[in-house]
Formats: structure tokens, C-alpha cells, sequence
């Protein structure tokens, strides 16, 4: 459950009241959003809620949340700051943008903070359970990609089918997973330990390029299973054949807006796809698929 007094303390004072006054349900929130000179905006199952259109963050509010955030010590957290987000306590993370400094085509950190996103994390532990099943067959973990545009809840799912490859399940004893935390959104790492439940078997690389954090794992770590989120261009397709040729088995997702979009640059990478469809008022459908066929279509509220 989402501690929401933790939360509410990495604002500036000012807009901690305005939250607390607010009524909002901390069960569903997904993002907190400050921009200098604009009101505050919550974001709640993809509805945006202007908290009060009269009163107006400041660069004070924005500086004194930094304070918060970092406990007055943004340089402590110099790394993440260069991608643009520091993950807290609680796995939540916060996106950070303003002016840059840039040195050598690089970004090496902000000058000015001027607008802040607070991306709620939510654990949907079991949303995973009635999926397990397709992710195994007879010869081990599925080479698995969980595809959907953006919002949907891949992320979340990716997560609990880590955290039941990893502990283990009626289909299958506890593997090591490596996993690959590109953006800090699977494990949530803060000061390296991982805010979500991922499983007693596994093992994180944070804030590490996929290519690079994927070849690093499988020389120190032996994973059974590698897990990335948001797979991308040539780069990371080509990393993830290479490990596929070593042995391991990958569980990834993507975006896209359809099964035919991620074929025709996955093709024969993958023998799993979970895709997520928005259904109207029914929620959200996962079609379990293969390369060539549906073989089930299972409703989101069905999984929780």
C-alpha cells in the first residue's frame, strides 16, 4: 500500500497543504506535476485534476522540493540527474526539467529546475499469477515481450511474472533473474536496494544501458532469465540475440500500438507476446499470442 504521508513530505510545505486539502485518492494517483508559474496538476487513472487554479508554484516551491528530494544533496544523486529522474524511497520516481548543462553533446546536469514530475509507483503483486502459465513450456521460460502503448501497465506486469519466475511457481522452481533496470522502473532501486518485490532470486542492475547492463549480468551474475523494460532500437534487438545464444531466456516489454507494429522488427526474437489493448469500458484485454495466432485473451480485472 502506498505510504501516503512519506509521500506528501518531499513537497515544498506550501504545497503539501494543497495536497492534503485536496481530495484525492492515493490509491489510484499517478502523477504529481509542479511547473514554475502554473498550477498544481494530479494525474489519476490517466484524468488530470487541477488542485487549485489560484494558487501558483513558485521556483521557491520547485527548489525547496529538490531539497526534499535529494536531502539537500542533489550532487549525491549526479548520475540520475544526467537522465533526467532520481528514484526515491518507496520506488517512486521523479522527473526533473529546466535548463541543462551540456558539456561534449552530453547532458551533465540542470542549471535550473524548473518543472518537476512525481510518478507514483504501484505494486500490483499477483496480477501475474493467471499469465504464469504461458510463460513456460516444456523447455523453460519463454522468450516473452509484453507489448502495449504507453500507460497500460506493462511495466507492472513485467514486474510481478519477475517476481513469480524468481521466487517460483506451480509451473516452475525459482530461477535467478538478472535484471536490467535501464530507468530505475522495474525494482525501483533507491541507494542501490529495490523498493519493489522482485523475487529472492534476483539480481538488479540500475541506471545501466539495456546492451551493456544485459552482457554485464550474464558475466557476473549467471542469470537464468534476463528482464529489460522498453526495448528498443538494433542496438538492444542485437544485445538481446546474444543472449539468447547463451543460453538465457528474456522477458521484456515495448511500445507500440499493435501486435503488427513490434512483428515486423522482433520477428523470431521472441516466442511469447502479451499484448495490452485498451476495451472500452471492459478495461483492458492481454492477448496471449504467438508469432502466428491468438491462443487467449484475458481482461486486466480479471488478474487482480
Amino acid at each position: 500500500m502506498l505510504n501516503r504521508n512519506d509521500l506528501i513530505k518531499i513537497f515544498a510545505r506550501e504545497i503539501r497543504n494543497r495536497i492534503t486539502e485536496a481530495d484525492i485518492d492515493f490509491e489510484t494517483i499517478e502523477e504529481i506535476r509542479l511547473r514554475v508559474n502554473c498550477p498544481i496538476i494530479v494525474v489519476s487513472r490517466g484524468n488530470e485534476k487541477i488542485l487549485n487554479d489560484k494558487f501558483i508554484v513558485e521556483k521557491e516551491h520547485i527548489f525547496e522540493t529538490i531539497e526534499y528530494i535529494s536531502n539537500y544533496s542533489l550532487y549525491a544523486f549526479e548520475d540520475e540527474v544526467k537522465q533526467g529522474f532520481i528514484t526515491i524511497a518507496g520506488g517512486h520516481r521523479v522527473g526533473i526539467a529546466g535548463q541543462a548543462v551540456v558539456e561534449r553533446g552530453g547532458i551533465k546536469g540542470f542549471k535550473y529546475i524548473t518543472f518537476i514530475n512525481v510518478r507514483i509507483a504501484h505494486q500490483v503483486v499477483g496480477c501475474g499469477e493467471k499469465l504464469i502459465e504461458y510463460i513456460y513450456s516444456d523447455s523453460g521460460v519463454n522468450n516473452t515481450l509484453i507489448v502495449s502503448p504507453p500507460g497500460l501497465g506493462k511495466t507492472t506486469l513485467l514486474r510481478d511474472l519477475v517476481r513469480l519466475i524468481s521466487d517460483g511457481n506451480r509451473y516452475g522452481k525459482g530461477m535467478t533473474v538478472g535484471i536490467v533496470d535501464e530507468r530505475s522502473e522495474i525494482a525501483g532501486c533507491y541507494l542501490g536496494v529495490p523498493q519493489n518485490r522482485i523475487g529472492i532470486r534476483s539480481d538488479v542492475i540500475d541506471s545501466c544501458s539495456k546492451a551493456e547492463g544485459m552482457m554485464m549480468l550474464i558475466r557476473a551474475m549467471s542469470p537464468k532469465v534476463i528482464a529489460i523494460d522498453e526495448l528498443g532500437g538494433q542496438t538492444d534487438i542485437e544485445a538481446v540475440k546474444a543472449i539468447k545464444n547463451c543460453g538465457c531466456s528474456i522477458l521484456a516489454t515495448a511500445h507500440a500500438g499493435n501486435f503488427d507494429e513490434i512483428r515486423k522488427t522482433k520477428r523470431d526474437v521472441f516466442d511469447r507476446y502479451l499484448v495490452l489493448k485498451p476495451n472500452g469500458s471492459k478495461g483492458i484485454d492481454i492477448e496471449v499470442r504467438d508469432e502466428k495466432s491468438i491462443v487467449s485473451i484475458i481482461n486486466w480485472r480479471d488478474l487482480c
